[in-house]
């Protein structure tokens, strides 16, 4: 398995909650059901994935100077987090 190290700890000030994942597990559901899929694929769950987690972000003090959003922050890791 790939690790991925990020090093983005100084631009969040707190993350997404555990019952984050439930919705954004509800919300990959509900995706696929509407497309008709009978499983739930990974690109749902990063089709939902900005508009569930978007104001769970935080971003830090430093993230603001450099003007870096929570959506920055989220597509980043969208972006290289590998698919299984």
């Amino acid at each position: 398995m790939a690790t991925t190290n990020l090093k983005m700890q100084h631009l969040i000030e707190y993350g997404a909650s555990p019952r984050a994942t439930l919705y954004l597990q509800q919300a990959a559901r509900a995706l696929a059901f509407l497309q008709g899929e009978g499983n739930v694929f990974p690109n749902d769950v990063k089709q939902v994935a900005m508009d569930v987690l978007r104001h769970r972000v935080k971003e830090s003090y430093e993230a603001e100077a450099e003007n870096t959003t929570s959506e920055d922050i989220i597509r980043k890791i969208l972006e290289t987090v590998p698919v299984p």
